[in-house]
Formats: C-alpha cells, sequence, structure tokens
C-alpha cells in the first residue's frame, strides 16, 4: 500500500497510509494530511489513486508542490519520489509498486511495514524506552515509546519529536516559539540522540527519557 513519510529537516513527524482515492494535503484542519505552515496552502495538494498509480496535483497553490526538486501541476508519483511543500519534505513509498520497483533506498534505512526501523542489515531490537513526565500538572505520567516517532509538546508553542532509529532514539525540535531544552542546553532541529536520564524541558514542561 502506498504511503507518505512527512519530514521537516530531516526528522520524520507523521507517516499516512494512501487508502482512500483521493487524499487532500494542506493548512486547513479539514485535510486529509494537515500540514499547519504559513508556507503551506489552506488547500495545497492533492493525491489521487487510479488502481496502483498515485497522482500529485498541486491546487493553484501560493508556493507551489515540487516533486525531485521540479515544480509540478500534475504528475504521476513513483516509488522514491520525494515531495517539497513549504519546508516539508514528503518521501512517498509504494512498496512493490512505480518505476523503484521496490528497489527504493529510502525504504533501507527508513519506515518498513508496522513501524519496524532497519538498517543496511535488520538492527537488533531496541530496549524500551519512555517518556516520564517530572513537572507539571501531568507530573508522573509516562509515555511509552512504541511508534517510530512520537511528537511531544504544545503546537504553536514548543514541539519536538522523538524517532526511533536503529541505533537508537533521536530527538529533535520540529517547531515553535520557545525552543526546547535537554539537560538544560537549546535543542535544535538537527537531533540529538537520547540517552538514559535525560532531561527534555518543552513549554515549561520537564521530561525525562527513560530506557530499560
Amino acid at each position: 500500500m502506498p504511503k507518505m513519510i512527512v519530514s521537516i529537516d530531516g526528522v520524520v513527524i507523521k507517516e499516512v497510509q494512501l487508502t482512500k482515492d483521493r487524499t487532500t494535503l494542506g493548512r486547513r484542519p479539514y485535510n486529509d494530511v494537515v500540514i499547519d505552515n504559513l508556507a503551506v496552502s489552506g488547500e495545497h495538494a492533492v493525491l489521487q489513486m487510479s488502481g496502483s498509480d498515485v497522482f500529485l496535483e498541486d491546487l493553484n497553490s501560493t508556493n507551489g508542490t515540487y516533486v525531485n526538486g521540479k515544480a509540478i501541476k500534475k504528475q504521476q508519483l513513483q516509488g522514491g519520489d520525494s515531495i517539497e511543500i513549504g519546508k516539508y519534505k514528503i518521501k512517498f513509498v509504494h512498496e512493490g509498486g512505480g518505476a523503484a520497483g521496490g528497489s527504493d533506498p529510502y525504504e533501507k534505512t527508513m519506515v518498513i511495514n508496522a513501524g519496524a526501523v532497519v538498517g543496511a542489515a535488520d538492527a537488533a531490537p531496541l530496549a524500551p524506552a519512555a517518556i516520564k513526565v517530572i513537572s507539571g500538572s501531568a507530573a508522573g505520567r509516562e509515555v511509552a515509546l512504541t511508534k517510530v516517532v512520537t511528537t511531544i509538546g504544545k503546537p504553536g508553542v514548543a514541539v519536538a519529536a522523538i524517532t526511533r532509529r536503529p541505533h537508537g532514539y533521536v530527538v529533535a525540535m520540529v517547531e515553535g516559539t520557545v525552543k526546547p531544552t535537554i539537560n538544560g542546553a537549546p535543542l535544535g532541529t538537527d537531533g540529538k540522540d537520547l540517552r538514559h536520564g535525560d532531561v527534555l524541558e518543552l513549554a515549561g514542561t520537564q521530561m525525562q527519557f527513560v530506557q530499560d
């Protein structure tokens, strides 16, 4: 089944399976895929499925829709294509379909079915990990990191994403007006490896990364 992997600054923030004949992308909340960024139009683009073929069409957006670096109006997508909308990059993955013929190198380094993450060779399973809230009204709450990508924080204020990778867990800032910190140091968009006991602070709330 075709899917899209949405990232910003190299950090994956969501994964969307294409299950409908028509999937809309845009800033407005009624879109199937909401990308809340001012560079993205309210109704930016639409993906249409016809059998095993998937077509991407720009809906006269302000800043345009790009596939592999080229502005498009309407184009059939192939496995491995990179879509750019505003600051966001969307990797189109079509397992067993498209010109990539299932050999898309991205599939070997990123998200595969059921949220498994593999490298060039299958990585050993990671030890279970969680984020534990240690301050504020939700103190004591623990969130298990069972998904490939877990987003934390307050939208519009400070949002970070924790991504499970073959070597471990990586945290990076996604958006916000208040920069999160890790162990008291500002957290950027480049991504930082997490270690047991690390303390994150987002929008005034402290959380601790714990791993068995």
